[in-house]
């Protein structure tokens, strides 16, 4: 029933992008190329659903792509839509849509929604490498968070503001004068504020104010398994780990469109939120995923630990964490029931 419904939704969404490739710039696809996108989109949603995959950069592509696992489709390998690559194909027998979406909450909510709308996917595996905000988690290791907040909607607010509005947390910047003075400057402070969540379930025009986005229970109950898979320790024979990575269920997450590499904000973030990890995608995803009423899952493989000195070391061990995030991915796959 439910590929029926996607296929009979799917008819005015052909019509629409053939019809809207006569009001392009003259730069974009002519006519008859975004016919026969239409045409192979529907004849790829006709041997739907597929397991939607999403993932960010180039890093964490080549460490997915290498796996043997991932076998493309013999007919239709991929279609090139919107300036990305949505490659087709099969992971232990399970049929996949993959795409890079790049870095960026826009990019992330944008590559979701492209993928939901013209794909018959029936859940979204997002994927990736994130900084770690929790001293009892190490590089290398693996998390499979249960919640996610957008940790980049912010009110800033002026010294004299008087704080115990709707925001459920304050970054006072002038705790963190150097040297100490009287804890204030013309900073003020950061209210930490809620996103506005339209639902397919809920009532329309009528948001509703979350912090935390969820990921699938039910996901997270079959990736609870995998905490036993053994991850890799050496990017090569004269770089490794000094302890054996591992996987964790049930955290929580932060993301925003910053890329935190200050050791006092990734302790506010943890002290305040209770966060493991940080990324910039990871909220915007699973709030689409949210927003439409389909399955998701957050997998991201922790390549540094933020502000700890020198250079970051995501230059190191960011490969190695792409790695261990990739087989984690094939694992799940492998554990998904049968269409």
């Amino acid at each position: 029933m439910a590929s029926l419904y996607h296929n009979l939704y799917l008819f005015p969404l052909l019509f629409f992008i053939i019809i809207s490739s006569f009001h392009v710039l003259p730069v974009s696809p002519t006519p008859s190329h975004k016919l026969k996108s239409a045409i192979t989109i529907r004849k790829l949603n006709l041997r739907g659903p597929y397991i939607g995959l999403v993932t960010v950069i180039e890093t964490e592509e080549n460490a997915f792509l290498r796996s043997v696992e991932f076998r493309p489709d013999p007919t239709h390998p991929f279609l090139d839509l919107s300036g990305r690559r949505f490659r087709i194909g099969k992971v232990h027998g399970k049929k996949v849509v993959y795409v890079r979406c790049g870095r960026g909450m826009v990019n992330g909510a944008a590559a979701t929604q492209q993928m939901i709308d013209v794909f018959n996917v029936k859940g979204i595996v997002h994927f990736g490498i994130a900084g770690n905000m929790n001293n009892s988690m190490s590089i290398g290791d693996v998390t499979i968070p249960k919640q996610i907040t957008n940790a980049g909607l912010w009110d800033w607010l002026n010294p004299d503001k008087a704080k115990g509005g709707e925001d459920l947390a304050y970054l006072d910047v002038g705790n963190y004068n150097d040297p100490k003075g009287d804890g204030s400057n013309e900073l003020g402070s950061i209210g930490y504020s809620y996103e506005q969540l339209y639902s397919v379930t809920g009532r329309i025009n009528s948001p509703e104010n979350v912090f935390w986005i969820n990921t699938t229970q039910e996901w997270l109950h079959l990736a609870a398994d995998l905490e036993k898979i053994e991850l890799s320790q050496c990017v090569n024979a004269s770089l490794c780990l000094p302890k054996k990575p591992k996987l964790v269920v049930g955290l929580k997450a932060a993301t925003a469109d910053i890329f935190v590499d200050n050791a006092a904000y990734r302790n506010f973030l943890y002290d305040s939120f209770g966060v493991s990890s940080s990324d910039m995608e990871s909220s915007a995803v699973a709030m689409t995923c949210a927003s439409n009423g389909y399955p998701v899952i957050v997998i991201r493989g922790l390549s540094d630990l933020a502000g700890v000195g020198g250079d970051n070391t995501v230059h190191k061990f960011g490969s190695l964490a792409a790695t261990n995030t990739a087989k984690a991915v094939l694992e799940f796959i492998k554990k998904l029931p049968p269409s």
